[in-house]
C-alpha cells in the first residue's frame, strides 16, 4: 500500500484569525518547485475567502526558510521551469494576496526563497538567518523579482553587490539595510510573528487591506499616483462600519470590535 504523500505546505491555525503556513520540503531545504508554489497559492486562495482570517504567517523549518528555486527542475526544463504559466499564476497570486502577510525567516533564505520572503508585508529574521541572491554563481540571474523588489528595499549599491557577487548577508545586515523589520533569537521568531499577527488581527480588516494596497503602490507608481491612490483608499475607509466603530470606541474609551464591514 502506497504511503500518503506529505503536503508541501503545512497549515496550522493557532487562532481563529491567524493562519500559519509552513514550507515543507525539508530534504530539499524547502526549494520552490512548481508543486510547492501551487499548494501555497491554493492555501492563500482559501485564506483570502475566509472572512474570519485576518493575518497569515509564512515560515519554513529550523534550518531553512527556502534554499531557492528548484535547480533540478530548472536543469530539466530550462527557462520554461520559471515561465510555466501555472507557476507564474501561482507566483502572481501570492504577490497579490490582499490580507496582511508576515514572513518569519530562519536559516537559509536564498534566491527564490528571498524573493518569496519579499512578497510578505513584514519580514522578520532570526539571528541565524543567511540571505542571498546567488543565482549568478550558477550562470543566471534572479528571475522572480529580486532585481526590482530588493533594489526598492535596500537600494542600488547593496542590491548590486548581492546580485553580482552572489555572496550572502547576515540577519544583522538585513535588519540594518531595511530588508527586515526585526531580528530575533531563533527560539523566539515564530512567537514574535504570532504576536504581531494577533495585533493586526484586532485591527479593522478593510482598513488593513486598504493600507497594504496603498503602501505597495509606493513601490510601483510615481509619488503623485501613489498619493492619489492613498486618498481614494482613505475616502473609502471612511464609508465603513469599522471606521464608525473605531472612532466611537475611542470616544468611549474602550477597545473597538471590528467586524470587517
Amino acid at each position: 500500500m502506497d504511503q500518503a504523500v506529505a503536503p508541501l505546505i503545512v497549515a496550522e491555525r493557532p487562532d481563529p484569525a491567524i493562519l500559519v503556513l509552513r514550507l515543507n520540503r525539508p530534504k530539499q531545504r524547502n526549494a520552490l518547485n512548481a508543486a510547492l508554489l501551487g499548494q501555497l497559492a491554493d492555501a492563500l486562495r482559501a485564506a483570502r475567502s475566509d472572512e474570519a482570517l485576518r493575518c497569515v504567517v509564512l515560515t519554513g523549518d529550523e534550518g531553512s526558510f527556502s534554499a531557492g528555486a528548484d535547480i533540478k527542475e530548472m536543469q530539466k526544463h530550462g527557462f520554461e521551469a520559471l515561465s510555466d504559466p501555472a507557476r507564474q499564476q501561482a507566483w502572481d497570486f501570492i504577490a497579490a494576496f490582499p490580507k496582511p502577510l508576515i514572513a518569519a525567516v530562519r536559516g537559509v533564505c536564498l534566491g527564490g526563497g528571498l524573493e518569496l520572503a519579499m512578497l510578505a508585508d513584514i519580514l522578520l529574521v532570526a539571528e541565524d538567518s543567511v540571505l542571498a541572491q546567488p543565482e549568478i554563481t550558477i550562470g543566471i540571474m534572479p528571475g522572480d523579482g529580486a532585481t526590482q523588489r530588493l533594489t526598492r528595499s535596500i537600494g542600488k549599491s547593496l542590491t548590486m553587490q548581492m546580485v553580482l557577487t552572489g555572496e550572502p548577508i547576515s540577519a544583522e545586515k538585513a535588519l540594518a539595510a531595511g530588508l527586515a523589520s526585526e531580528m530575533l533569537p531563533a527560539s523566539g521568531l515564530l512567537e514574535r510573528a504570532l504576536a504581531i499577527a494577533r495585533v493586526i488581527s484586532k485591527r479593522a480588516p478593510i482598513a488593513a487591506q486598504l493600507a497594504k494596497e496603498s503602501i505597495q503602490a509606493a513601490y510601483e507608481t510615481p509619488l503623485s499616483a501613489g498619493l492619489a491612490m492613498e486618498r481614494r483608499a482613505i475616502r473609502y475607509a471612511f464609508t465603513t462600519q469599522d471606521q464608525k466603530e473605531g472612532m466611537a470606541a475611542f470616544a468611549e474609551k474602550r477597545q473597538p470590535i471590528f467586524s470587517g464591514q
